[in-house]
């Protein structure tokens, strides 16, 4: 019997993207792997430069570039002859529904989306939770999946109207080229458009006139000098564009509110975007006006919640207003300025990468800029005496430290982790003397900081010490990771026979690469290793 209350609904036509599976770029061109349903696709790239046969059309590829295929489509990579550097990149397998049910819209793009830093951040985000579930909102993974479609629509309707070419050359111009006399007209003739145009595609597309965005660089620019220092005002005019001092001090407070003297001696509200930047704040006796705290940080720490900003909930818009709502004078996070480029209207942005700079150097650098630089010694003193006692209980117990591996297992597959990622293995490596084994090293970790793999290829990197310190919460992951465990292989393995395998799975902990939680990783890993 057909119900009368459906029966007179009237459904919107409407179609629904939801993520199905994910696979990495090699994964997705080897010949032998075989989908069970074929799905239509995004690959993003990554790293590294190449050429994507999709069927018979060959596509140039690298950092930021987007494809979009349809279920059909085969998939052949061929290496880049002039520039040989493999590829590095993720594959989304999504399926349509539709609420009438017509027939579905797949994505559809003729040519692929090129170089756009903040799709490849969006994608990161969702690789890292597809990945690792734990913890998650229920809604997390498709929130993160509408976010990037809405990134790739925005980008292909600009790529529709022919602005985005022009405009992004322009602001990179700007970007670079700040401390010159830029005027409108030139930039115009950069574009190859009238000025007139210019001006009101600019503001179209940045939400600022040309020079509202020039003065905004200079003065962030400015407010980063005077982090450190507090320069002549004429020289630092100069250095970044302007005449003399008295303009720069004009210009300076219509965009800060205050003089460039008074924003140089002020306390700072400092807002970070990330854990290790929170816990670098927390560890010099500071406490941002918003910050990112892991689970762990919030059993160890009380954190006021209007001061605790949660990305991986939030929406972009939402994290805009919360951010704009406290009134940083500097926001402290990974990316760039140029990553971040909506943050840049509300304060300086500070990138301390950490792949180049280890928790020390990072914890000094903030410190210089928060002017606690004897909190940050005291710290890194005492970390250095927790860290020689650990080193006097291993002499006694050790005749050498020998290899060790640190494995994260994830959903899909597992992540082996050198130095520059953390995960206690920059205790490991850096601080009481374990090396890497021969394997990982001819596989490239040194340079890559992290090699992803099958979980059951754990078997194959056999080390004298193996820690895992987190592992998968889906029963799929689980039950793969039992296997290896029972296998023969695994079972024969030396770290195995002279139980010197940790299964640890405390990865909230782990995670972080900062002061605190390499100090509680410490007191774990000593517990652990001399118990």
């Amino acid at each position: 019997m057909i119900n009368p209350i459906l029966d007179n609904m009237i459904l919107h036509p409407h179609t629904f993207y939801i993520p199905i599976s994910l696979k990495s770029l090699d994964e997705l061109v080897d010949n032998n792997f075989e989908e069970i349903e074929p799905l239509p696709k995004i690959l993003i790239v990554f790293e590294g430069n190449g050429l994507l046969r999709l069927d018979e059309n060959q596509q140039v590829v690298s950092r930021g570039s987007v494809l979009l295929c349809d279920s059909s489509t085969v998939i052949e990579y061929q290496l880049n002859s002039c520039k040989p550097f493999p590829l590095q990149g993720i594959s989304i397998g999504y399926r349509c529904i539709t609420t009438d049910g017509s027939k579905p819209q797949f994505l559809q793009s003729g040519k692929p989306i090129l170089n756009k830093a903040k799709i490849v951040r969006l994608a990161l985000e969702f690789k890292n939770a597809w990945n690792n579930q734990i913890s998650r909102a229920p809604f997390y993974i498709q929130l993160l999946f509408n976010e990037l479609l809405t990134e790739m629509h925005d980008e292909l309707t600009e790529k529709n109207n022919s602005v985005s070419p022009w405009i992004d050359q322009v602001v990179s111009y700007i970007d670079t080229h700040y401390k010159e006399d830029l005027t409108r007209e030139e930039m115009a003739s950069l574009a190859q458009v009238s000025p007139e145009h210019l001006s009101r595609t600019f503001r179209q597309c940045t939400g600022q006139t040309f020079s509202e965005y020039l003065s905004l660089i200079r003065i962030r620019t400015s407010q980063k000098r005077l982090l450190y220092e507090m320069p002549k005002l004429d020289k630092l005019a100069q250095d970044v564009g302007y005449k003399d001092g008295t303009y720069l001090s004009r210009k300076f407070k219509q965009v800060v509110g205050l003089s460039p003297t008074s924003y140089h001696k002020k306390r700072k509200r400092v807002v970070a975007l990330n854990i290790n930047h929170t816990a670098s704040l927390l560890a010099l006796g500071i406490t941002p006006e918003l910050g990112v705290y892991s689970t762990w940080m919030e059993h160890v720490n009380q954190v006021n919640p209007e001061q605790k900003l949660n990305i991986w909930e939030n929406s972009e818009t939402s994290i805009y207003e919360n951010i704009a709502a406290v009134h940083p004078d500097l926001i402290l996070d990974y990316k760039t300025e140029r990553e971040n480029k909506n943050l840049l209207s509300l304060a300086p942005m500070i990138a301390l990468p950490f792949i180049e700079m280890g928790w020390r150097e990072q914890l000094r650098l903030i410190a210089d800029i928060v002017e606690r630089q004897q909190q940050a010694d005291e710290w890194i003193k005492d970390y250095d005496k927790l860290v020689w006692i650990f080193n006097q209980k291993l002499d006694r117990q050790l005749v050498e430290r020998g290899t060790a591996i640190v494995w994260e297992i994830g959903t899909n597959s597992a992540f082996c982790i050198n130095s520059s990622h953390g995960r206690g293995s920059q205790i490991l490596y850096e601080d009481i003397g374990f090396s890497l084994p021969v394997s990982l090293l001819n596989h490239g970790i040194a340079n890559r900081g992290y090699i992803e793999m099958e979980i059951e290829a754990i078997k194959d990197y056999p080390a004298d010490y193996i820690f895992i310190t987190g592992m998968p919460s889906n029963p799929e992951g689980m039950e793969r990771m039992n296997r290896l465990f029972q296998s023969y292989s695994w079972r024969n393995m030396k770290a195995f026979r002279e139980d010197k395998v940790y299964l640890i799975d405390k990865p909230d902990l782990f995670y972080g690469y900062d002061p605190l939680s390499s100090q509680a990783q410490v007191h774990e890993l000593m517990r652990l290793l001399t118990s």
